[in-house]
């Protein structure tokens, strides 16, 4: 389990910095599949999964409901039939916080599990 994966959400305030450049890049070399991505000028991390059916894609979306529950952090989740894109972002500060890549790492390890 990577340092990411085991950590947890840290509570995240409206004047909370956001990750630098420096801190994206090394974060990223934990969760090489996520992508950053700007939309409306709020760059978030996204990653596509792919599931053989529909029913698959719908339980890998409940457990990562349950995660995002469990830390009080919510992403944006699109199922599909055999997909699943996950998005994650602090609304609060418009931007990346480190829960992002936290709670991108977990989504990853239910992969594992």
């Amino acid at each position: 389990m990577s340092e990411l994966a085991s950590a947890h959400c840290e509570a995240c305030r409206a004047d909370a910095p956001r990750v630098t450049p420096e801190e994206i890049e090394v974060y990223s070399r934990e969760i090489p599949e996520w992508k950053v991505v700007k939309r409306d000028g709020v760059k978030q991390l996204e990653r596509v999964f792919t599931f053989d059916d529909f029913a698959a894609a719908l339980d890998f979306t409940n457990r990562v409901g349950e995660i995002a529950e469990a830390e009080g952090h919510h992403p944006a989740i699109l199922t599909e039939w055999g997909k699943v894109t996950v998005t994650w972002w602090s609304h609060k500060i418009q931007g990346l916080h480190r829960n992002d890549f936290v709670m991108a790492a977990r989504t990853d390890g239910l992969l594992a599990g």
